[in-house]
C-alpha cells in the first residue's frame, strides 16, 4: 500500500481562479486570460489603441509595499480657466462577475476601467480608480483599511502632483464602489464624513453600487431558492465569506454587515449624502434596500435608492459599459453629482 499523500489539497476553490490550499496556501491563476487586463498604453481599453473615449490616463503606485495601483483618468479638453476644474470620484473596484467578494478585481480590468473612462468622460470627472488589498491573503478588514489609506494618498497628492491638480476640484470629492468596492466606500465615509481628511479635500458624496454585505441572519432574497442565472447566489457568498472573514468572525462582522446588529452607529458621523443602487436580479436586494432604509431612518442620513431593473449584482463593471442599463445609471450617477457637488 502507498503511503497517504502530503501534497496540499484544494480547501476552497473560486471558480479555479483562487484556490485556497490545507496547507494555508493560496493558489492565484497564472494564467492572463483569467485575470485581462487593460495595459497602460491603450488609450481606451479596447484593445486597439483608438482614441475614441476622450480620456487621458496613468497608472500609479499608491502603496509599494503591497504593490497597490491607482489608474488615474480625466478629460484631455477641459478649457483654460481655472473655473475649469472638475469634481473628484475616488473608486474602488468591485471582483468582475460572481461579484468577487474582496478576493478578486482590479482596476485595470475592462470592466471597472470601462466604467470609469465613462464616469471620467460623462460626468465629467477626473477618476481615481484604487487597487486594494484581497483575500485570503489578506482577510477584512485589509481592504477597508486600505481604502481609508487609498484616501489619504488622495489628500497628499492633490495639491503637488500637476497632472490631478490642473484639471480636479478636491473640494467635490465623490467616494464611489461597485460590489466590494462599494463596501469600501462606505467604510471610507463612515471613517472621515464629509471633512475629516482635512483641506483641500471635502467628500460632497458616496455612490454605492450593489454593494458588498452580507448578514448572519437571511434575507427573503437569500433564502430564496438560487436563480440559475444569477452572477451572484447564497452560496458563493457563504464561500466568499469563508475566505475573506478572519478567523472567528461571522457574517455580522461590521467589515462586511454594514448596518448589522454589531455595525457602530453613524448618527454622530457628519456624512455626505448617499446614493444606494440595487439590481432588481441580486441576491443582496433585500440587504441593499433594509441597508439604504437604516441609514435614512435610524441615522437621520440624506440617501437616495434607486433600484434598476433587469440586471444582476457588479452589473456596471461586470456587463458591457455601453448598454441602455449602463447609460441609464451614468445618467442616475450623474444627476448625483451635480445635485450635491456645491451643496454644503
Amino acid at each position: 500500500m502507498s503511503p497517504p499523500s502530503s501534497e496540499p489539497r484544494v480547501v476552497e476553490d473560486i471558480r479555479g481562479l483562487v484556490q485556497l490550499m490545507s496547507d494555508g496556501t493560496v493558489r492565484r491563476s497564472a494564467d492572463p486570460a483569467s485575470f485581462p487586463v487593460v495595459d497602460a498604453d491603450d488609450t481606451d481599453g479596447d484593445g486597439d489603441g483608438d482614441d475614441g473615449s476622450g480620456v487621458e490616463w496613468k497608472d500609479v503606485t499608491w502603496e509599494r509595499e503591497h504593490d497597490l495601483n491607482a489608474r488615474l483618468y480625466r478629460p484631455r479638453h477641459l478649457g483654460a480657466a481655472n473655473d475649469a476644474r472638475i469634481p473628484v470620484v475616488a473608486y474602488f473596484h468591485g471582483g468582475g462577475a460572481g461579484g468577487g467578494f474582496f478576493c478578486l478585481g482590479s482596476g485595470r480590468w475592462p470592466g471597472p476601467h470601462g466604467w470609469c473612462l465613462r464616469l471620467a468622460a460623462e460626468l465629467p470627472a477626473v477618476v481615481l480608480s484604487f487597487d486594494y488589498r484581497l483575500a485570503p491573503e489578506h482577510r477584512l478588514p485589509a481592504a477597508q483599511e486600505d481604502g481609508e489609506e487609498a484616501m489619504a494618498w488622495l489628500r497628499a497628492h492633490a495639491a503637488h502632483d500637476p497632472w490631478l491638480a490642473d484639471a480636479a476640484d478636491f473640494a467635490r470629492v465623490f467616494v464611489a464602489g461597485a460590489s466590494a468596492g462599494g463596501n469600501i466606500a462606505h467604510h471610507v465615509v463612515a471613517r472621515f464624513g464629509k471633512t475629516g481628511l482635512g483641506p483641500p479635500v471635502r467628500i460632497r458624496g458616496t455612490v454605492l453600487l450593489t454593494p458588498a454585505m452580507a448578514g448572519a441572519a437571511r434575507t427573503r432574497a437569500e433564502a430564496a431558492p438560487p436563480d440559475p442565472n444569477a452572477a451572484l447566489t447564497t452560496d458563493m457568498i457563504d464561500r466568499y465569506a469563508r475566505l475573506f472573514l478572519p478567523p472567528g468572525a461571522t457574517r455580522d462582522l461590521p467589515a462586511i454587515n454594514l448596518s448589522g446588529p454589531e455595525a457602530p452607529a453613524l448618527g454622530a458621523v457628519a456624512t455626505p449624502p448617499l446614493l444606494v443602487v440595487a439590481a432588481e436580479r441580486d441576491v443582496l436586494r433585500d440587504r441593499h434596500a433594509q441597508y439604504a432604509r437604516r441609514i435614512k431612518e435610524l441615522w437621520g442620513k440624506e440617501v437616495e435608492y434607486a433600484e434598476l431593473a433587469g440586471v444582476g449584482h457588479g452589473f456596471s463593471e461586470a456587463d458591457d459599459p455601453w448598454t441602455p442599463r449602463a447609460d441609464e445609471l451614468v445618467r442616475l450617477v450623474r444627476r448625483f453629482v451635480v445635485a450635491h457637488m456645491d451643496a454644503e
